[in-house]
């Protein structure tokens, strides 16, 4: 019997899942068509692949193996259409009848053998979670994919977390640096030269490089990513800081030459999982002297968030990722001795860092394609759009937490208003 039109067959489970608030539409490998001609956009299903990839994988995951493999693709506003499609998903478990209209419809369409296997680039990480050596494996996964290509992504300041535009009209460049000086000025780097900077997960060097260079500190920075130390050792001999920034492959767990006067954590406490919290802030503070300051910037999400190995982002992008909860990351820091004096969020700032981030991948796209190939650039495009879609809608967020060390002997050297952090910008 001939396989009917694939829109026929899918019909009825469309119908069942969203009802008649479809705003994407779906264009099949048959010719068929599902959807508004006016709606969102439109998801092109190049294959029955796709449909197969979604079936043994519901959700995210099966989608986004579908996009990555070249099965299906969206045409026309990719954030919108994202959002749609998110909107669209079933807040409950699938109705009896739609698990039926399921079932009918991968056998009307030949779907019920197995998918074919996941396209390359999956993590599946062995070991206990958050050890030592399963954590730089995870690590490796999603950093040392290739230097070139993040810095066609992330342009020249090498520095994958989220900017501070302080005008419409910033550089992606100058933003970074914005963000490296808002950094270096709640830490009190500016207050007095040579200060002793531990900067933990320093990535390719930028905010070591803007310490030493703009405020004359002495900087260690510590990354378990070889490839980032790598390129790193090489940016800060370029910037003329090689006396200054010692670039480390070193677990911040193992780091043991305190104490230092300030510490940075940028874009790294994600990796740290909610299990270690109390053991990272307990490490970092007994890193500091009296009065130190630990500025802590990381994504975060209300109630927190465990990245499940189901998840896209968890099988793709960051295995054993976690987002805490910023009032627990709050809390952790007070347990452990700080005394937190500010909290800043950052969240409009990192959609729009992710927008410059996609418009630079988009831009090098064949380039991208020939460092990483393509199933990857498909992952990093698909990654950083959604979140985009997160921090558009503030299901995700990013926050600057400030902690200082009580001390009675030297106070705790705040300036009296914020006033002191917003000026003196670097050109």
């Amino acid at each position: 019997m001939a396989h009917p039109v694939a829109a026929t067959a899918l019909k009825p489970l469309l119908d069942e899942l969203v009802g008649g608030d479809l705003r994407v539409r779906f264009e099949f490998w048959d010719g068929s068509a599902l959807g508004p001609t006016d709606g969102t956009g439109t998801v092109v299903v190049r294959s029955p692949d796709a449909l197969q990839r979604i079936l043994w994988a519901p959700g995210e995951l099966g989608f986004a193996r579908a996009y990555v493999a070249g099965d299906l693709d969206p045409e026309g506003d990719l954030f919108e259409i994202l959002r749609a499609l998110q909107a669209a998903m079933p807040k409950r478990r699938p109705s009896p009848r739609a698990f039926a209209a399921a079932a009918l419809a991968a056998r009307q369409l030949g779907l019920l053998q197995r998918p074919p296997p996941p396209p390359p680039g999956e993590a599946r990480p062995k070991g206990r979670r958050h050890s030592r050596a399963r954590d730089g494996r995870v690590v490796s996964h999603h950093y040392d994919v290739s230097n070139d290509f993040y810095r066609l992504v992330l342009g020249p300041s090498m520095t994958y977390s989220c900017a501070r535009f302080v005008s419409d009209d910033m550089t992606l460049e100058a933003a970074q640096a914005s963000k490296h000086e808002l950094t270096s000025r709640k830490l009190g780097l500016h207050l007095r030269p040579e200060m002793r900077l531990l900067d933990v997960g320093c990535g390719w060097g930028s905010m070591a490089i803007h310490a030493a260079s703009h405020h004359g500190a002495t900087v260690v920075g510590v990354t378990i990513s070889q490839a980032q130390a790598d390129l790193a050792r090489k940016r800060v001999v370029e910037a003329g800081v090689g006396d200054r920034v010692d670039i480390r492959v070193q677990d911040y767990r193992d780091v043991a030459d305190g104490p230092f006067d300030a510490i940075s954590s940028i874009g790294m406490f994600e990796h740290v999982g909610a299990e270690r919290v109390a053991e990272y802030a307990t490490s970092l503070r007994a890193l500091l002297a009296p009065a130190g300051r630990l500025l802590n910037h990381a994504i975060s999400s209300v109630g927190g968030s465990r990245i499940g190995r189901r998840s896209f982002i968890g099988r793709y992008i960051f295995p054993d990722a976690q987002l805490v909860d910023v009032g627990e990351t709050v809390l952790a820091l007070e347990t452990a001795g700080f005394e937190v004096r500010d909290v800043e969020s950052l969240r409009e700032h990192y959609a729009k860092t992710l927008r410059a981030w996609i418009e630079n991948l988009e831009d090098h796209w064949d380039e991208a394609v020939d460092l990483v190939g393509e199933p990857r650039a498909r992952t990093w495009r698909l990654y950083m759009a959604g979140s985009v879609v997160g921090f558009d809608d503030g299901g995700t967020s990013v926050h600057q937490v400030l902690g200082v060390v009580p001390s009675s002997s030297r106070g705790s050297g705040m300036p009296p208003t914020r006033d002191d952090w917003q000026v003196g910008e670097p050109s």
